[in-house]
Parts: structure tokens; sequence; C-alpha cells
């Protein structure tokens, strides 16, 4: 008879078996449930303490004038404002009930609360657009901090140099405008070498120059540089120039044509329709800048017209400038957070549009310390304090002016239009960004959670037959290339020509690092890594992926088609894919192209500077023996820069004082 113990169970053995398990198991989960519990109320009391103490502190405020932060938890600044009064203006966010709007998201986040009492309104305007400035709140309207204005300049020589500047402004040389974007200046730039024939040339070229540049030629230069361009005519050109750029464009045509006058009763025929030709070219240019009616004379002839437009959740103030009578151009700005910001309004507050909130912004932000001219028209009328505080600040009376009337209201209407079409152009190119990069995701079938946030960076290798190789890193994000974070790889220890380890060094370069934050949930790879080439170079690409851990299905290569023609690319995949042809006309073979372009121009770019710096011994004349930083400069002044240097025989390097013969054959070797 066979032993009990090798006869299977009972049910009824089984049965206990099972309810003891689904007993330990019921108990686990009230473990872990009441941990649960008590983690939540314990995290509770701590928000209950932390915000009995945040309205302690709003209790304690002082009805005096001030700028308030608050943060969230994880102590971001989540929004920077003002007050007539602290007290009343902060309790008013924590008294009423703001559920269910935009008020009441940002409230529920605040941690914390920080304040400054100062002494005037105006100062609390001045200190809360600092802060917004260098905090970035979430939920403030944010315009980009660009206060770098180009200028003309004229240089403080005997014979002034025309040129483009960009800086901060000093007593040394005489600085026209600002104007509103390069451009503009480059166009006054050729208008003073058609009319008045200034030098642009740089300081060494015109101190080492033999006999006049082809400028002097074609009639761009009155050629300074050599003797017979030397005489008073110069002088009197710089003068006329200046008084041109500063708005007195009567008293220059009537002085011209004084000149071109007396020429002609010395029947000196041709320096008179010289003159003549000038007199029309300025002529012609005054017709299509110079303003009409009252520009002439008093406060209109330094004007900024700002006109606003919001739409579509975007919006943009378009800023144009007058100088001395004169349209130089117009600028358009378009700020952040339009959105959160621009809903935040207390049921006390006065009613503000959103035009009026973001006009408010920029000019408290833009004219911080850039004071701004006597006169600003404006689209929305705003608060008096604004222009009370930029006239403080400026030292004179600033006059913000809106609804003007006569030829001012031209002007704003015309700034009006001009913020209507930039708006109007940067949603449609916003929309066909966000297509583009809907249809990059939809063709990879890429899982993208947030397309705001998709990112793709894109690598390309350039060299000149295997001389100065760069590499270079560009980025995608938000539907727009991220300029900001580009990056340029110089590449060394490889083979030159060798593209292939080139593309493993910078890639290894690039995610060693990145791979190390991603896992510890510190940092974030892209959606999407594209390298310019075909299977080689994806190879190259899966085994530096496969050596550092990470996903081999954000590898794409751009190959080029048959004929290597544009529009016929193929997408070759690390991760076993079959090829993909996107089709000449498909949206996302644009956006691919476009960012593998930009890569392409940043690294040839990179990779011409390098280049033309190791040709011309840029980073080596300072290494040679015996050359130091005042015989580097006598060098350089007297062959107008590196590449005069490498140009110059031994006899042309040893008339340099403190040149020897030895020195000279070794300068000579070492640029060679």
């Amino acid at each position: 008879m066979p032993a009990m113990s090798n006869l299977p169970s009972s049910p009824a053995s089984d049965a206990d078996v099972g309810a003891q398990q689904q007993a330990e198991w019921a108990a686990q989960r009230e473990q872990i449930e009441a941990a649960e519990r008590a983690r939540t109320a314990e995290v509770e009391a701590a928000a209950r303490l932390a915000r009995d103490k945040l309205l302690a502190e709003v209790a304690a405020l002082p009805q005096l004038p001030g700028v308030y932060r608050y943060f969230d938890a994880k102590d971001e600044v989540l929004y920077v404002g003002k007050a007539k009064a602290l007290k009343k203006r902060v309790s008013s966010y924590f008294q009423k009930d703001h559920t269910g709007t935009r008020i009441g998201l940002m409230v529920a986040r605040i941690a914390r609360m920080e304040t400054t009492v100062v002494r005037t309104e105006a100062e609390a305007l001045l200190l809360e657009n600092n802060l917004i400035k260098t905090l970035n709140p979430r939920f403030n309207i944010l315009f980009r901090d660009d206060k770098s204005y180009p200028y003309l300049r004229l240089s403080g020589h005997a014979y002034p140099r025309m040129s483009y500047y960009r800086g901060a402004v000093d007593k040394k040389h005489r600085y026209f405008g600002p104007y509103p974007n390069g451009w503009a200046v480059k166009e006054a730039i050729q208008l003073m070498q058609k009319v008045f024939r200034l030098r642009t040339c740089e300081d060494s070229v015109f101190s080492n120059r033999s006999r006049p540049c082809l400028l002097f030629q074609i009639k761009r230069c009155s050629g300074p540089c050599v003797p017979e361009g030397q005489g008073g005519d110069y002088a009197r050109n710089v003068a006329s120039a200046e008084r041109f750029l500063r708005g007195e464009t009567d008293e220059v045509m009537a002085a011209l044509q004084q000149q071109m006058m007396a020429h002609a009763e010395r029947f000196e025929y041709e320096l008179a329709a010289e003159l003549r030709n000038q007199i029309q070219a300025l002529s012609k240019v005054l017709q299509q800048q110079v303003v009409e009616e009252s520009s002439a004379t008093g406060r209109d002839r330094d004007v900024d017209v700002l006109a606003v437009k919001v739409m579509g959740g975007k919006a943009c103030v378009n800023l144009a400038m007058v100088r001395g009578g004169r349209h130089l151009g117009d600028r358009a700005f378009f700020p952040r957070h339009v959105d959160d910001a621009t809903s935040l309004q207390l049921d006390d507050d006065e009613p503000r549009s959103p035009e009026r909130q973001v006009l408010e912004a920029f000019i408290a932000q833009h004219y911080l310390g850039s004071p701004p001219p006597g006169l600003v028209l404006l689209s929305e009328p705003v608060d008096e304090g604004l222009g009370e505080a930029l006239s403080a600040q400026a030292g004179s009376r600033v006059t913000l002016q809106a609804q003007p009337r006569g030829q001012r209201r031209i002007w704003l209407e015309m700034c009006v239009q001009g913020a209507e079409l930039a708006l109007a152009r940067l949603l449609a190119e916003e929309g066909s960004q966000q297509a583009r990069t809907r249809a990059l995701v939809d063709a990879l079938d890429l899982s993208v959670p947030e397309m705001d946030k998709f990112r793709v960076e894109c690598f390309d290798i350039s060299h000149t037959a295997g001389e100065a190789t760069v590499a270079s890193c560009v980025v995608f994000e938000g539907h727009q290339m991220q300029s900001s974070q580009y990056r340029r790889y110089t590449i060394e220890g490889i083979t030159g020509g060798d593209d292939y380890a080139a593309m493993r060094q910078v890639l290894t370069r690039r995610y060693s690092k990145m791979a190390e934050a991603a896992q510890l949930g510190t940092g974030r790879l892209p959606d999407l890594v594209l390298v310019d080439g075909g299977r080689g170079q994806v190879s190259m690409a899966r085994e530096v992926f496969e050596e550092l851990g990470l996903d081999l299905s954000l590898i794409a290569g751009v190959e080029k088609g048959e004929g290597r023609k544009v529009g016929l690319e193929e997408l070759v995949f690390a991760d076993g894919r079959e090829k993909v042809y996107l089709g000449r006309d498909s949206a996302a073979l644009m956006l691919i192209a476009q960012i593998r372009d930009e890569a392409h121009r940043f690294a040839i770019t990179g990779m011409r500077a390098k280049r033309a710096s190791a040709r011309t011994g840029g980073s080596r004349l300072e290494d040679i023996p015996g050359v130091g930083p005042k015989k580097r400069a006598q060098l350089l002044q007297r062959f107008g820069g590196v590449r005069g240097v490498a140009g110059a025989s031994v006899e042309e390097l040893c008339s340099v004082k403190g040149i020897s013969r030895d020195l000279a054959e070794e300068i000579y070797r070492a640029l060679r």
C-alpha cells in the first residue's frame, strides 16, 4: 500500500494555502496603503504648514510700493510683479477663489515668496523688469534681451573711417544711430560711399597703401590713403556726412549746390558734374527716407513708433525708428508667454487688453538701460507711470503718445501695418514648420509625446583634402533651428580624410556624457540623430551607440539618391529597417534637407576658418621664439594683418624695427 506522502494533496489543503496567500497579500496591500496614506498626510501637513507660513508673510507685508516674486516647490520663479501697496496687491492673490483660471493655476504652485520694498512706483517698475529679464519667470511676458543695436561709426582719426559697429559707444569716435538692423547700417554706408566718398578700409590697410584701391577707381572713395586725396576735400566731405546723418539735409544740399556752381564758374565741368551726380543720388534717397511735414524741425526729428498686434496666442511689437528726420527701418519683436501672462488679471485690476499688456511689457523691458528718444508714438495707451519712469531714467522728458494726429498718425498706421504683416508671416511660418515636424514624425513612425519638444541633432564632417577637419552638430527643436545650441568639434588624431573616424570621434564626444546623464534621469537624448551620409556613416554611428548602450532606432543617415540629385535622398537606419524614400515633394524630406543643409553650412564655415588660421599662421605668430606682443603688433601694423606677414619676404620682414635677419628667416619659415 503506497505511503500517504505520495498521494496528491486534497482540495481542502489547496484551498487553505490559497486563503493563506490571499491573507498575506491583503496584509501587504494594507501596509502599503497605510504607508502611502501616512506619506500623503505628511506631505499635506507640510503643504499646509508652508501655506500658513506664506499667508503669515502676506499678512505682515507693508502698504508700500515694491516688487514681489513667487517661487514653486522646485524654487523656480513663477511670476514677478510690482505693486503700489504690496500688502493689498499680494493679498488679493490668496484671499479670493481663483479656481479654474490661470491665476488659480499659478497660485496653487506657489511655495514661497520674496518681496522688495522701494521708494517710488518708478523704482518698482525698473526693478520689476530688471528681475523679469534676469529670472525669466514662467507667467510673465518675456522679450528677448537684444540691446546690441548697430551703429554707423566715424573713427576719430585724421582721415576718419566709416564702419559698421555694434557694442558700447565711447567718446573717442562719433556714432550715429542706433539703426533697427544691420541692413539699414550697410545701406547707409553705401550711400555715404556714393555721395561723400568716405573710406571704409581697416587702419592697418590704410596706413600701408601706396596707391588707391579699386573703390577710388569706381568713385566710391576719395583716396585719402595717398597724398592727392588728403586735401581739404576729405575733411569737408566728413563734415557734410556728419550733418546729413544728424538730419541737417537742407544745409548739406545747399553746400553741395554751392560747390557745384563754384566749379562751373571756374569751367571745371567734370568736377561740377560729379557734384551734380552726388546731389541727384542724395535727393533720390531723401525722397525715399525723409518723413514729411514737421519732421524737419522739433521733436519729430528723433522718434520711435511702436505698434502691437496680438493674434492666435502670439504677439508682435513692431518698432519703427526715425532719426534725424529719416525713417531708418522697422524691427519686429515676438514675446513669449503671452497667453499665460495676459490671463493674470485680478478682479480689482484696471481692465487691460492683451495688446496693452504686451506693449507695456515691451516698453519697460526694451528701454531699460537704453533711454528712448524724446517722443514715442504708440498704437495703444499705456500706464502714465511708464512715461514718468522713463523720463526719470533718461534725465529728460520722454513723451508716450497714443492716438496721434497728422503726419504722426501716418507713421503709426504704417507701423501697425508692419506689425500685422510680421505676425501673419510668423504664424504662417510656424504653421508650416509644425506641419513639417508632424510629417517627419509620422513618416518615421516615431513616438513623440509632445511635438513642441521634438528634438533632432544632425552631424556633418568637413575638410579640404584631409586638412582642418571639423565636425558640426546642429539642433532642431520647438519647430525651428536652435542656433544657440549648435556646436563645432575640432577633429584630431585621425588620418586626414577619414570621415568615418571623424564621425566616430564626434559622436563619442557628443553622447558619452549625455548617455550617463540620461541613465541618471538628469539629461535627455534627442528623438532623432541624423548623420550626413549613407550606410558607412550609419554603421559607424551604430558602433558608437552600441558601445554607449543607446537606442539604435534613434539613428538615421541621409544618403544621396541616384545621381546625387536633390530630392532623391533616402534615409538609412541603424536598427536594420529598410531604406525609406520620402518623395521629392514630401514635407518630411523638406525638413530633413533643411536640417542637413544647415549642418553642412555650419561645418564648412568652421572648416574654412580653421584652414585660414592654419595657412596664415594666425595661432603661430606669437609662438615663434623672439616674437612677443610688441613685435607682433608691429608686424601686423606694417603688413596689414597676419596674411600680409605670411606673404612678406625675408627682406621685407627685416625692414620692421626690432626684427633681425635671423628672426625674419625664422618667421618666414614658420609661416610657410
